[in-house]
Formats: structure tokens, sequence, C-alpha cells
């Protein structure tokens, strides 16, 4: 029985380390997805894993989010071969596997002119998310940390409680 207490207890621990190590990037920083951001220079030194959360903020009606299906769609800005819309204003996307993915303005012209980005996501223990590092975007980091806060307390504190169970 004491064998068992202690794989649940290594199993929710290990769940908790991976959720607390995800980050969420906001997309273009404190510009947010805008057509004035640069987004060559916000992507520049970043490292997208598995876990982490993009965040796309605008201003809704003005812009939108597209996923574009292939590289050659995002290279042409082939607004019709789209996989994903969004238009909340405040979308947010899991980087669920590695891969490539691309993203794009849905509203005419803007892809265009810049506003798409392009997204590599390795594994999760290939590399260390870069928010805390990037001085560009002083918004990713504060967003990544309370958003690690505050999911990372309350499970802690389940767990504490757990083990005083069962102890």
């Amino acid at each position: 029985m004491g064998s068992i207490k202690i794989i649940f207890l290594v199993l929710v621990s290990i769940f908790i380390t991976k959720e607390a190590l995800a980050a969420q990037h906001v997309v273009g920083g404190s510009q947010g997805w805008d057509a004035s951001t640069d987004f060559n220079s916000w992507l520049s030194g970043k490292i997208f894993k598995v876990g982490d959360q993009l965040v796309f903020k605008y201003t809704s009606g003005m812009h939108s989010v597209i996923e574009l299906g292939s590289e050659k769609a995002f290279k042409n800005c082939d607004i019709g071969s789209v996989v994903d819309s969004m238009n909340t204003g405040s979308d947010v996307i899991k980087l669920n596997k590695p891969g490539t993915r691309y993203f794009a303005c849905g509203t005419l012209s803007h892809c265009d002119q810049g506003m798409k980005v392009k997204i590599t996501t390795v594994a999760a223990g290939n590399a260390p998310s870069s928010p805390s590092t990037s001085s560009s975007s002083p918004t990713t980091t504060s967003a990544a940390s309370s958003a690690s806060q505050s999911f990372v307390f309350p499970l802690l504190m389940l767990v504490a409680f757990s083990v005083t169970l069962l102890l």
C-alpha cells in the first residue's frame, strides 16, 4: 500500500512540474498582434516547446488569426487554405506537438504586409522556454509567470493535503 502512495505522489509531482514549466508567449510582445509589430524581431531567439501556449492579443474586428496549412500558403499569404480561424481578440493556442505551424492575420492584405508568424515547436525536453530571457516582450514573462503561479499553488496545496491524508 505504501508503494502505491509513493507512485501516486511521484505522478502528481511530474504533472505539476510539466504544467509549471510551460510558458505563455504573447505574440508580438507588448505590441501584440498588430500590423506595426516586427514579428521577425519578436521571434528572434524564442524557443517554443510542446505544452507552451501562444496568445494572440488584438482588436477584434480589426484583425483575426488564421492558421495556414503549409509553408507555401504561408509564404504566398494564401488565406484560402485556412486550417483554423479565430477572432476573439484574445486567442490562445496550445502547442501540443513538435513541428511547424503557420499563423497570419485573416484581414485582407495584412498578411502581405508582414502580419504572419512561423512557429516551430520542439519537444518539451529539448530546450528551455525562452520568455524569461527575452527583454523584448515583458508581457510574455508576466503572463507566463502569473499563469504558472496561479495554476501551481492550488495543485501544490492539493498534493500537500493528499500527503497529509496518506500519512
